[in-house]
């Protein structure tokens, strides 16, 4: 049996991982500065993760969701403390388009409406009503497009104001910052009247904070700078460190109902001893702090690059775009410079490292890129 090729792929076959580096196959180190899509947190192979899923792995895998499971709990009692809504309430997924599938559907069961919000450039996933709001008409197929979504330009609060108005609006959905979209940052002023719109309009406000929330903007939610709260927050990449998991975290204004939603690996009890063992890691190791630290360090040194056009981000959330399409750059950048970065369409590279990237880390990336450029 082939694999369906839909990847295109590099050349490389990476067999290992450690903090913020990675090997390939014939023992070539590379410098990682995309960690598997802002998917790895707290660093490749981290001893204490490896021990607590080691450890679970031995005792027990997984169970149905049939029965107890207090490292759910556990999750839920270390996340809300740490991300500072431990008066909600979490459901625990697989993935972040699941993670937004389900928070769609409970923002429908609750006002009723079928009708979305998204943005410009949105990335919200790949599944039916997450790839619906997903602004690439290229991955949305005939089957998902239903016609419940409109797409507006980020921070334009007119236009916002005016369809809320209408107040026909299910949910708003939006990132906390965009990634696939160019490392694009909802400004504060926008996010505090689409707060109080969907307030006054009965719309419930959904924050997809998968690749930027985890700590990666130098806070725990990147909508945190905003100083809003919202009704549901998504996340998932980062929760696990590369364990599949997804999550999503719901106001106390929602009441489940049994059999509301489901899931049959969601919350297994793998998942929850890696998710664990990313928030322990994450206090005791203060990278949330970290990532502010040597992001700001970061974005002050690339804005020196005169031959790039803009330099976006915050926190390890950096955008990079130039005047001209990347593909030499970061293919130079990887073959030569022996460095992974990301990319956003054809003029963006995406910088999304492990939070635990060291300041000499940064400072080598910046000779790498200098090199390149």
């Amino acid at each position: 049996m082939k694999l369906f090729d839909v990847y295109p792929l590099f050349d490389i076959n990476i067999v290992k991982g450690k903090g913020c580096h990675v090997w390939d196959d014939k023992g070539q180190e590379y410098l990682d500065l995309y960690g598997g899509h802002a998917v790895i947190s707290i660093g490749h192979a981290h001893p204490h993760y490896v021990d607590m899923i080691s450890k679970q792995v031995a005792t027990l895998g997984f169970y149905s969701n049939s029965v107890i499971n207090k490292l759910q709990q556990e999750v839920a009692d270390r996340l809300g403390v740490m991300c500072g809504y431990d008066d909600y309430q979490l459901f625990l997924i697989n993935s972040g388009a699941e993670a937004n599938e389900n928070a769609l559907k409970l923002a429908s069961f609750y006002n009723g409406r079928t009708r979305v919000i998204s943005f410009n450039k949105a990335f919200h996933g790949r599944t039916s009503l997450a790839v619906e709001v997903t602004d690439n008409p290229k991955i949305i197929a005939p089957i998902n497009n239903n016609q419940h979504v409109t797409y507006l330009p980020l921070n334009d609060t007119e236009a916002m104001e005016k369809e809320l108005k209408k107040k026909n609006v299910c949910a708003v959905i939006i990132e906390g910052i965009q990634g696939v979209g160019g490392i694009q940052i909802p400004e504060k002023n926008f996010m505090q009247a689409l707060r109080k719109a969907c307030d006054e309009n009965g719309t419930v406000l959904i924050l997809d904070e998968i690749q930027s929330g985890y700590g990666r903007s130098g806070k725990f939610f990147a909508h945190q700078y905003s100083d809003i709260h919202p009704d549901i927050i998504t996340v998932a990449k980062g929760i696990g460190n590369g364990f599949p998991m997804g999550a999503v975290l719901i106001s106390p204004k929602f009441k489940p109902l049994y059999g509301q939603l489901g899931t049959t690996f969601g919350g297994n009890h793998l998942a929850c001893a890696a998710a664990i063992a990313v928030l322990d890691v994450m206090k005791e190791e203060h990278l949330i702090e970290n990532a502010a630290k040597v992001g700001n360090f970061l974005l002050e040194e690339l804005r020196q690059f005169k031959k790039i056009k803009e330099v976006r981000g915050c926190g390890l959330m950096i955008g990079l775009e130039f005047e001209t399409p990347i593909k030499e750059i970061r293919q130079k950048l990887l073959f030569e410079q022996k460095v992974f970065t990301g990319v956003s369409g054809t003029n963006v590279i995406r910088l999304l490292p492990p939070l635990c990237l060291k300041m000499d880390e940064a400072s080598d990336f910046l000779t790498r890129l200098n090199a390149v450029l």
